[in-house]
């Protein structure tokens, strides 16, 4: 990964120097990649003598709570004295981490947008808005955004500069956001990165039980319960999807990454090349895309729920009730596949890709 000479040279501008407060900014349900890149970030800032401060605005999920700098990631829901607000209000520089749209920030968002400080976005998803911000760093090409972190800090000071925490946060970045190393966008490069995070000490095995193997038994059964009694195929289409209402979720005493990665189970299934999760909240319908091959899981969202993402992994909104949602997302299925019959992208559940 080669970033600009002149992005170089401007970021070097805003973090060298005198001492800054910074903010370090994670999107609304933070996953693997946002905490990970968050705090490798936040470490090497906080080692250019900068006073940082990670924020979420709700809580990480569970199966992240044994990460040895997830102290440093802050909860906005939870700060019931405006500390983090305040932080907010007095920085001096801001840093957008796996996002690159201020609303992703929910609740947040008002009071981020209210700074005058400059920001910077480092990001791997689609379409930023480029004049938003004061610098971007941006790739969608990039497995994640802790892949560009890493990139970043060895071009800023060099591989000897990342210690066994930031070599801890980096992986779970890599790791998560690409599936445990399944999905598109691997390249030499990364696994030469995940070499070099080896080095310094991580053990992959451990970190991959860590997270893959420390949900709740409340999970475990809720998956189960959502593959057998809710999960909807179209093999006409080669879609399949699921919904999750908020009375399931207290059946099975749902906590916050419960539902992480529900969403590609349905693809593990012959002949399925998307699929859809709709989740019930207060005020809204959360809806997660997955796709495989040529099915544009990014545009999909964009044209029909006011989301987006990537070309295999995006999201979206609805603010009708999950009934209308899901009859809303069967009329966009039928109109984006057109006639299932003739569509190229359709395998049959009979036949062996």
């Amino acid at each position: 990964m080669i970033f600009s000479k002149d992005k170089i040279d401007k970021l070097q501008q805003f973090i060298n120097g005198t001492p800054k407060k910074i903010v370090l900014l994670a999107h609304t349900n933070p996953d693997g990649d946002a905490i990970g890149a968050a705090l490798a970030w936040r470490r090497y800032l906080e080692r250019l003598g900068h006073t940082t401060m990670c924020i979420a605005p709700n809580r990480y999920p569970y199966f992240l709570e044994w990460m040895r700098d997830i102290p440093y990631i802050n909860v906005f829901k939870e700060d019931t004295e405006g500390k983090m607000a305040n932080f907010i209000s007095k920085a001096d520089l801001i840093f957008c981490m796996d996002f690159n749209q201020i609303n992703r920030l929910e609740g947040l968002s008002d009071t981020v947008s209210a700074s005058s400080a400059p920001t910077i976005l480092i990001d791997h998803h689609l379409n930023p808005p480029q004049e938003e911000y004061d610098l971007v760093f941006s790739d969608p090409s990039a497995s994640s955004t802790s892949y560009i972190v890493y990139n970043l800090i060895v071009t800023l000071a060099s591989e000897e500069a990342l210690d066994y925490p930031m070599a801890e946060s980096l992986y779970v970045g890599f790791m998560t956001d690409t599936g445990n190393f399944s999905f598109s966008n691997l390249t030499a490069d990364l696994f030469r990165a995940v070499a070099v995070l080896i080095d310094k000490g991580i053990n992959v095995p451990t970190i991959n039980s860590a997270v893959y193997n420390n949900f709740s038994e409340g999970r475990v059964r809720l998956l189960g319960y959502l593959l057998n009694d809710k999960m909807v195929t179209l093999f006409e289409y080669g879609v399949a999807y699921m919904a999750l209402t908020e009375e399931e979720m207290r059946r099975f005493n749902f906590k916050a990454g419960d539902s992480e990665g529900f969403v590609n189970y349905p693809l593990t299934i012959r002949g399925l090349n998307m699929s859809a999760m709709f989740s019930e909240h207060k005020n809204f319908i959360r809806i997660s895309f997955r796709s495989r091959g040529n099915v544009d899981v990014n545009v999909f969202a964009r044209r029909y729920f006011n989301g987006g993402g990537h070309r295999n992994a995006a999201g979206g909104k609805s603010f009708l009730s999950m009934d209308e949602t899901i009859k809303k997302f069967n009329a966009a299925i039928t109109e984006y596949f057109g006639d299932a019959s003739s569509n190229g992208n359709i395998i049959p559940p009979d036949v062996i890709p």
